[in-house]
C-alpha cells in the first residue's frame, strides 16, 4: 500500500440484513485518491453514494474489505482514537449543514481547531480567515437561525476546511448554493487542491462541479465504474 495515497479502499463490501435477506448496497469496490486529487461520485438516488462516503471517513464500517486514510486502517482504530484521527485528517460537508444553533458562524467554524487542542486565539483567527474566503466576513457574529440556507452551507464549508485536511468528503455541497455562490465554492475547492494538496471526494448530482473535478466515478447497481 503506498504512503503516498490519502485514501486507498480495498474491495470494499456494505450489506445490510433485511429480516432473512441480505441488501447489498454495492460489492468489491476500490478506489484510489492521491494528495490533491479531486474525486466526484455521481449516481442516481439511493444508489450508495452517502454510504460511501460515510464508509471512506470512519462514520460507518464496511461489511468486508479495507479503508485506509493516510495510510491508516482507519476501521481498525477505537472510537476515541477514531474520531481524533478524522478531527485532524478528514473535512465532512453533508446535505444538512449541522452547525450548533447556539454558536455563531466564528464559534461553529472554530470549534474543530478547539476540538484538535490549538489556542482559542489561533483557532479563531483560522476561522475568521476561511470564513472571509468564502464570502462570510460580514456574518462572522450571526448564529444559524439569523442566516441564510446558503449561507449556512458556505459556514459548513468553512468548517470543514478550517484544519487544512488532507482530505474533504462532501455530500452535494453546491445543492443550496445560488450559482455565483457555487462558483466561488468551486473555485475554492481547485485552489485548496492546487496550493494545499487537499484532497476531495464529492457525491453531486451538479453537473458544472462534477465537469471541474479530475475525475469522475459513477456508483451503479452496486459498482463504482469510472467515468474519466
Amino acid at each position: 500500500m503506498s504512503n503516498a495515497l490519502v485514501i486507498d479502499c480495498r474491495s470494499v463490501t456494505k450489506s445490510y440484513r433485511e429480516g432473512r435477506s441480505t441488501l447489498t448496497v454495492f460489492h468489491d469496490i476500490s478506489v484510489e485518491l492521491a494528495a490533491g486529487e479531486t474525486l466526484g461520485i455521481v449516481g442516481s438516488s439511493g444508489a450508495g453514494k452517502t454510504t460511501l462516503l460515510n464508509l471512506l471517513g470512519g462514520l460507518d464500517k464496511p461489511s468486508s474489505g479495507e479503508v485506509h486514510v493516510m495510510g491508516q486502517n482507519i476501521h481498525r482504530l477505537r472510537e476515541k482514537p477514531r474520531a481524533a484521527f478524522r478531527n485532524r485528517t478528514l473535512g465532512f460537508v453533508y446535505q444538512f449543514h449541522h452547525l450548533l444553533s447556539e454558536f455563531t458562524a466564528l464559534e461553529n467554524v472554530a470549534m474543530p481547531c478547539l476540538l484538535g487542542g490549538r489556542s482559542v486565539v489561533e483557532s479563531r483567527q483560522r476561522a475568521r480567515d476561511i470564513l472571509t474566503r468564502v464570502g462570510l466576513e460580514p456574518r462572522l457574529e450571526h448564529k444559524p437561525a439569523e442566516l441564510s440556507g446558503g449561507e449556512r452551507q458556505r459556514v459548513a464549508i468553512a468548517r470543514a476546511l478550517v484544519n487544512e485536511p488532507k482530505c474533504v468528503l462532501m455530500d452535494e455541497p453546491t445543492g443550496n448554493l445560488d450559482e455565483a455562490t457555487a462558483a466561488g465554492v468551486q473555485a475554492l475547492i481547485e485552489e485548496l487542491s492546487a496550493q494545499l494538496a487537499t484532497s476531495f471526494v464529492i457525491v453531486t448530482h451538479d453537473s458544472q462541479l462534477a465537469g471541474r473535478l479530475q475525475r469522475v466515478c459513477r456508483l451503479e447497481q452496486g459498482r463504482l465504474i469510472a467515468e474519466r
